[in-house]
């Protein structure tokens, strides 16, 4: 058996079509598909299969969506490859982390979708109650970054890899915190198309009813560690796991940090489970000898048994 990190998207990966061909290539995609309906009370399938995509970028829709995707991507992965992979950890990027818990027996499905959509409500009028922006400055001096992000009065929401650092905050700091970046020599930046300034103090309306339900919701011990995103650190600490969760919402996400713990273990393979690759090119921009694979598509799970 191959010794892997599994590593799950976030937001931003979804889009209309996402899942379909899987469902109607395997009976476990489709399986987990209508699952979810019955648990949302909605057809969570005809969106991701049809769109709109507007309705489907959404938050309370995205976040559970992608969810979905990834866990019906494993449970295709499982199905026809059991014996090959070992996973030593599991991360995602963000809402990844709650599909993470999932595929580590930590949460049940059920429990991970309801949270997850509730999660995404929470964000969608946290965002509405506090409107803002999130940026992307590429290429950039990080301690003149971080200048540049006290002095406008915006936040540093994502530490993807080295290089690329996500900032998020009112539309103005924003703004100013960008075009500042630019005149200060960053090669690129890039105005995120998402509906809210997550992972900054914009989002603490949000923190506080996630708190709440996370409370109620029953967490397991992880059949393998954890990357938290806000400490960088495995656990397989119920508690800690959950404290994780509720900070993660108005904390910067440590991507890159999460990375470099799980390379200091010996891990070189990566498997991103879900739909697109956006994690691939972060994990690549890490470590290039990174070995990654990606399994969202039928093409995807073709000869992974053979290989």
């Amino acid at each position: 058996m191959e010794s892997v990190a599994y590593v799950f998207p976030g937001q931003g990966a979804q889009y209309a079509g996402m899942g379909k061909e899987l469902c109607e290539a395997y009976p476990e995609a489709k399986e987990i598909f209508e699952s979810a309906n019955k648990i949302l009370k909605f057809d969570l399938a005809k969106l991701c299969f049809e769109g709109p995509a507007e309705e489907l970028t959404n938050t309370s829709n995205s976040q559970v969506a992608i969810l979905v995707h990834s866990i019906a991507a494993l449970r295709v992965l499982e199905s026809q490859a059991p014996d090959k992979f070992t996973p030593k950890f599991a991360l995602g990027l963000s809402l990844g982390e709650y599909t993470a818990l999932i595929a580590s027996g930590c949460l049940s499905f059920e429990d991970g979708v309801k949270l997850v959509r509730k999660r995404g409500q929470f964000m969608q009028a946290a965002s509405q109650k506090n409107p803002g922006k999130m940026a992307c400055i590429i290429g950039m001096d990080m301690a003149e970054l971080e200048k540049l992000v006290k002095g406008f009065g915006c936040e540093i929401a994502n530490l993807n890899c080295p290089g690329q650092v996500v900032i998020s905050g009112s539309s103005s700091s924003v703004e100013l915190t960008a075009s500042m970046a630019k005149e200060k020599g960053a090669k690129r930046v890039v105005m995120l198309e998402v509906s809210g300034a997550f992972h900054s103090s914009l989002m603490d309306p949000a923190k506080e009813k996630l708190e709440k339900e996370i409370g109620s919701v029953t967490f397991n011990a992880p059949r393998y560690p954890i990357i938290s995103n806000v400490t960088a650190k495995p656990t397989q600490d119920p508690e800690e796991i959950k404290e994780s969760l509720i900070k993660q919402v108005n904390s910067t996400t440590l991507f890159a940090d999460s990375i470099s713990y799980v390379l200091s273990q010996g891990i070189k393979e990566y498997l991103e489970i879900g739909p697109g690759t956006v994690l691939k090119g972060l994990l690549r921009r890490i470590d290039k000898s990174l070995i990654v694979r990606n399994f969202e598509k039928p093409t995807d799970f073709t000869l992974v048994g053979e290989a």
